[in-house]
């Protein structure tokens, strides 16, 4: 008797320490440049504080807000506020954000003109296919007067209005975009994918969003989860001083800057 209950016990104790580790463990899921190298600022401060935070890399746009509503992470770091906002909508997630923590400036680049007066009739403009980066692009070049777009938020191709140089557009995946500029006359690209594919925006883009940008991107959560203290702890690193200047110092050359 006295060794069942022993038994018993030490199961207690070890599923007391189980529970302890999971309470002292988070897994975010990111892209790659720039919100990975952000969260390995994160990372470091976290551990300070006995948070093991385990970061998973995915290469797309829908994983990780799927993954992180059937609690296959306990937070993202990948997207903007209009983009979070429109796949809740859209799928029916309870997903929440709680921290901006930058911008990445949407730009337009080309391999063969340096300058919007060299498009001509005719010239093939790639811009994304995603809802909200979609309209982000064509708003852009609207702004920069290319084009004229119909009222709306989520506006896509369908919805210019005006098109004076005679453009023709097509809609692709955002990650593809750089490795398809060498085939269109340009694209609207977003910054990170534009760095990964060796593109520094303050450089090579002929034009670009101003840093009173509304597309600040965000750590996302849970609804349910956003006050449990870990996530308030990743959230409090995420706008720290030292976030701010890796932000300042590594990645506004690059054409990012902090949103906090």
């Amino acid at each position: 008797m006295q060794r069942l209950f022993l038994a018993l016990l030490f199961l207690v104790f070890l599923a007391g320490r189980a529970g302890a580790a999971d309470e002292t463990r988070l897994v975010v899921g990111v892209t790659p440049f720039p919100h990975k190298d952000i969260m390995l600022v994160v990372k470091d401060l976290l551990s300070k504080e006995g948070i093991a935070l385990e970061i998973r890399e995915f290469s797309d746009y829908v994983q990780p807000n799927l993954a992180l509503a059937d609690k296959a992470l306990d937070a993202n770091f990948f997207q903007h506020i209009p983009y979070l906002e429109n796949m809740v909508k859209e799928k029916g997630l309870k997903l929440a954000w709680t921290a901006k923590v930058h911008i990445e400036p949407l730009g337009l680049y080309s391999k063969t003109i340096r300058s919007l007066d060299e498009l001509k009739a005719g010239d093939t403009v790639a811009v994304p296919n995603d809802p909200t980066n979609e309209a982000r692009a064509l708003r852009l070049l609207e702004k920069h007067g290319l084009i004229k777009v119909g009222a709306g938020e989520l506006i896509t191709v369908r919805d210019i209005t005006g098109n004076v140089k005679g453009l023709r557009f097509v809609e692709l995946e955002a990650a593809q975009l750089p490795r398809l500029l060498q085939d269109v006359r340009a694209a609207v690209i977003n910054t990170n994918f534009a760095a990964e594919a060796g593109l520094i925006p303050s450089r090579d883009a002929i034009i670009i969003e101003d840093k009173d940008s509304p597309y600040a991107n965000v750590i996302a959560v849970r609804a349910e989860d956003a006050d449990k203290a870990t996530i308030r702890a990743l959230t409090k690193a995420a706008n720290s001083p030292e976030v701010r200047i890796y932000i300042e110092r590594e990645l506004i050359p690059k054409g990012i800057v902090p949103a906090f």
